[in-house]
């Protein structure tokens, strides 16, 4: 395995860890700015927390393409992967730890943020180590990276009235 995957993929990591983490906090540092609201948490909702992965990763995927991703055919279908991956782990172990135990403080939930943000660039580093994935269409790998994105957007502002987004310290959904 390439030393530089691995570099870059630990890089993504702190990125992701740090961005995710000042992203929690955006939102009320600007005084509820709309114009940070598409990427940053507008509630506690599961799904605001959601972009705290989702975001920071796809961004540093763009960094990350400029340095090495031209030397890999199956760059972006392996990030749509790890992306994916990252988010739906974020998805089942809040729900199987709150289902299982109720409530669960806050510090759980910053530990499957770093759990589920680990696991997808660890799975990323192995895909890239294989080389097994075979990445027929990388522009439609990216193109549903940018689809993704636009639902974070667009249910930021217009949630549907589910549990997934549902703010249980305000008892509303979105903005």
């Amino acid at each position: 395995m390439k030393k530089s995957i691995r570099f870059w993929q630990f890089a993504g990591f702190v990125f992701t860890s740090v961005l995710g983490v000042l992203l929690h906090f955006l939102f009320d540092w600007t005084g509820g700015s709309v114009s940070v609201a598409p990427f940053s948490a507008v509630n506690e909702s599961i799904w605001e927390h959601l972009k705290l992965l989702f975001f920071p990763m796809f961004v540093f995927a763009f960094i990350e393409n400029q340095y090495i991703g031209k030397g890999y055919k199956n760059f972006w279908c392996i990030k749509l992967i790890g992306i994916v991956f990252g988010v739906l782990l974020t998805l089942i172990l809040y729900y199987v730890i709150n289902g299982a135990f109720g409530k669960t403080p806050d510090w759980v939930n910053i530990v499957i943020f770093f759990v589920s943000t680990l696991s997808g660039y660890l799975l990323e580093t192995q895909l890239f180590g294989k080389n097994s994935i075979k990445c027929e269409s990388p522009k439609t790998a990216l193109g549903i990276l940018w689809l993704i994105a636009l639902t974070f957007v667009i249910f930021t502002f217009v949630p549907p009235r589910i549990p997934l987004f549902f703010d249980p310290t305000t008892g509303g959904y979105g903005f």
